[in-house]
């Protein structure tokens, strides 16, 4: 059965189709009410995600020279599904790893390891090792780790075929979230370029190493403006630009410059875009557009947020003194940092009725609470919305990147199923599922459900 998004941009907007979905998802069964039915789904924009992957690789493409050599790898950890990787290798985009798992899950989704970047603050040998041998690019994070590659490389009869580079942090300072700003005086990542020796340091490891042919930069994440990141990127340039010049050839031949554009959560609109991303750098470090360098990009939140929902049934109502509260089933366990940093990861509430259209009627401030058991497991509070009822649901717009992807097994939650859908002209919605919905069996074997006998 075919139904239609109300109101402006109908299903060929982000939030015709997102309305769209929300009803089909209850009339296919999806989530919603009686005895047995889903209390919680997530859902993501297929159109949306392909529209946001060609944004960020159109806007790079008019600015580069021609010719450029250009690797956007999607950051892995910001939705480390399978489906959602291939779908985005599908759409141009290559992987950047952090960890044994993500990679393993880039190549589950049959990422080429030259379309692979691995970045970590903790690689261990084993890792940096396989990364040689597949020829998945590395970006060091550290003077032990550079050590480490040193011995890796000298054991092999031929230079390493994986590219190899060193990650800087510029010191540029913090963005309004302090746990996402990397460029800090103090920040755990890369190798600090403003403290005392650390250039020329950087300088002569470059010429000590021929096989060092790259330089990485991330700045930062949500909270970060533009002009911060892009200050970042002019000094990752500067320092390449210094190291080729101290080794008379172009040895350096490739930047990577992380991702890192943050998302806006306070409504629909996509801003920042990728375009203006490319126009910050090109003001800040037009050079870096005129084809000396090839070019890494690392975006995921970017990326995926403004196409993932989180959908879940309110089960019960109450107050609490004088305060109307919503117990739904969506809480800490999808949007784990809101639960714990309200003020810096606040989320929309959309308020559906119980067939899943959007519910109207006079505002009433109201908290929107989770399943947890502990206090603080609200996604929203005093949130003026139409007074919700049991058997309604309550969407969560921006989730699809860190949030219902990230799981948190607190009070052992079960993982919620996501599917992916898509809305054809006619406003027909069409789900596939990209991951299961988690049953209790696989949460007893993951704690430890085969060995109960082994403390006694």
């Amino acid at each position: 059965m075919a139904v239609h998004a109300e109101g402006e941009g109908g299903a060929t907007s982000a939030a015709g189709r997102r309305d769209l979905a929300v009803r089909a998802a209850v009339e296919q069964g999806l989530v919603g009410g009686g005895d047995g039915a889903e209390p919680l789904a997530c859902l993501l924009d297929v159109a949306g995600i392909r529209a946001s992957a060609a944004a960020l690789t159109g806007a790079f493409a008019a600015a580069l020279a021609p010719g450029t050599p250009v690797l956007h790898a999607f950051a892995v950890k910001a939705a480390p599904l399978v489906p959602v990787l291939r779908l985005l290798a599908d759409a141009g985009l290559g992987c950047e790893v952090a960890s044994p798992g993500e990679l393993a899950l880039a190549r589950a989704a049959g990422v080429p390891a030259g379309r692979t970047v691995l970045d970590s603050p903790a690689k261990m040998p084993g890792e940096l090792r396989e990364a040689l041998a597949l020829g998945i690019a590395v970006n060091a994070d550290n003077p032990q780790e550079l050590e480490r590659l040193d011995a890796l490389v000298a054991a092999t009869a031929a230079p390493p075929a994986a590219p190899i580079g060193l990650r800087i942090n510029p010191q540029t300072g913090a963005g309004a979230i302090d746990a996402l700003s990397t460029a800090t005086a103090t920040s755990k990542f890369g190798i600090a370029l403003r403290d005392p020796g650390a250039r020329a340091w950087l300088v002569r490891a470059y010429l000590d190493r021929p096989w060092l042919t790259r330089l990485h930069i991330h700045s930062g994440s949500q909270g970060v403006p533009l002009a911060l990141i892009a200050e970042g990127v002019r000094d990752l340039h500067a320092l390449a630009e210094e190291i080729n010049a101290a080794a008379g050839r172009r040895q350096v031949d490739t930047l990577d410059i992380g991702g890192g554009l943050p998302v806006n959560f306070a409504s629909d609109e996509e801003t920042p875009t990728h375009a203006q991303y490319v126009a910050a750098l090109r003001e800040a470090v037009p050079a870096l557009f005129d084809g000396s360098y090839g070019l890494v990009t690392e975006f995921g939140r970017s990326l995926l947020a403004k196409h993932g929902l989180v959908l879940a049934r309110v089960e019960y109502t109450k107050t609490s003194g004088s305060r109307p509260i919503a117990l739904t089933h969506a809480g800490v366990q999808v949007a784990t940092r809101t639960a714990y940093a309200p003020a810096a990861w606040p989320v929309r509430i959309l308020p559906y009725d119980a067939k899943g259209a959007p519910k109207t009627g006079d505002p009433v401030a109201q908290d929107i609470a989770g399943p947890a058991c502990f206090a603080g497991d609200l996604l929203a509070a005093a949130r003026e919305l139409p007074r919700l009822a049991p058997g309604d649901l309550i969407g969560v717009p921006d989730t699809g990147a860190y949030f219902f992807t990230a799981h948190y097994g607190y009070n052992s939650l079960p993982r919620p199923a996501v599917h992916g859908f898509t809305v054809s002209p006619e406003g027909q919605v069409r789900f596939r599922l990209a991951r299961p919905a988690q049953h209790l069996a696989e949460i007893v074997a993951e704690a430890g459900g085969a060995h109960g006998d082994a403390l006694l």
